[in-house]
């Protein structure tokens, strides 16, 4: 797997699969290797039907299913952001990250679950108290049903360009039926990382994402982008920064990162591996991260 771009196609038709697949079959040598398929659910939690109990705001989740993966996106309103910590308003002390005084958590968390369906599955033996999006009645924790039911689809199909290129072209479909425009993903295979341009974007899959599109008048075809520095926020691992600091503290060197892989060998003079990178779970998480942004960003989430 590979450094990945990925556009929104926001005003594609409703033949746009088929459009695209003839586009790449014919210009592009593209051979078809399956279908694309993910599916999200929304969920907000439901802490103000507690008696007594009061919140600022209702939490939200995004569960994405990928594959054999579930990616969740959790964002509390009333949590600070870790890069707000990093630099406090002058004259106020600063607050710890990691230990005592330190927040619980922070406005986002971005997790990896498997297998797929754990996350209802845990939320309902715990009785937590979380709603999908599409109930409409109030959520109370004896409900089992409140937990059922996608809001929404991507549905498509993934080709080979070449031994470098994968492209996956899908269809947004609503819980009704309805298609909300398309998402186009390129992936350059070669690659794990590639440095983005001013505007986020990759210019190599930018340029394959436009090629991807037949001519097709007035088609809105936006890039999906995300921060370096956003991204490394949503890595942040407490338990890992907490164990570096404890080994500093120790006077112990940092621990590399090694292949779990027994068939890796000579590849000690090679660039390390960075957390991140765009290879295996990384590279879907990094996508699916990519793929909730944009469609929360048009409020079908």
């Amino acid at each position: 797997m590979g450094v990945t771009g990925l556009a929104r196609y926001v005003n594609a038709p409703t033949t746009g699969v088929d459009l695209i697949s003839m586009n790449i079959t014919r210009n592009h040598q593209g051979v078809v290797r399956g279908k694309w398929n993910i599916s999200v659910k929304s969920f907000r939690s439901a802490l103000g039907s507690i008696p007594g109990f009061q919140v600022h705001s209702e939490r939200t989740m995004c569960a994405l299913t990928m594959n054999d993966n579930v990616f969740v996106l959790l964002e509390d309103p009333a949590a600070p952001q870790r890069s707000d910590l990093l630099q406090p308003p002058e004259g106020q002390a600063p607050i710890p990250l990691t230990g005592p005084g330190a927040p619980t958590h922070y406005r986002t968390t971005f997790l990896t679950l498997s297998p797929p369906g754990a996350l209802e599955q845990l939320l309902s033996q715990l009785r937590a108290r979380w709603a999908s999006v599409r109930q409409s009645g109030p959520a109370g924790p004896s409900q089992a049903s409140h937990l059922s039911g996608q809001q929404l689809s991507v549905e498509g199909l993934v080709y080979s360009i070449g031994t470098d290129f994968i492209v996956r072209a899908g269809n947004v479909i609503l819980a009704g039926g309805a298609v909300k425009g398309m998402l186009i993903e390129a992936e350059y295979l070669p690659l794990p990382t590639m440095h983005a341009g001013a505007d986020g974007t990759l210019e190599l899959l930018n340029n394959l994402l436009v090629s991807c599109l037949p001519e097709i008048p007035g088609a809105n075809l936006t890039a999906v982008t995300i921060s370096d520095a956003i991204w490394q926020e949503l890595l942040w691992d407490r338990e890992r920064e907490e164990e570096q600091q404890q080994q500093a503290a120790d006077g112990k060197p940092p621990e590399q990162e090694e292949s779990d892989d027994i068939f890796v060998s000579g590849d000690e003079g090679l660039p390390a591996f960075r957390k991140g990178d765009w290879i295996g779970t990384d590279r879907d998480q990094r996508s699916a991260y990519l793929i909730m942004g944009a469609l929360k960003s048009e409020g079908l989430l």
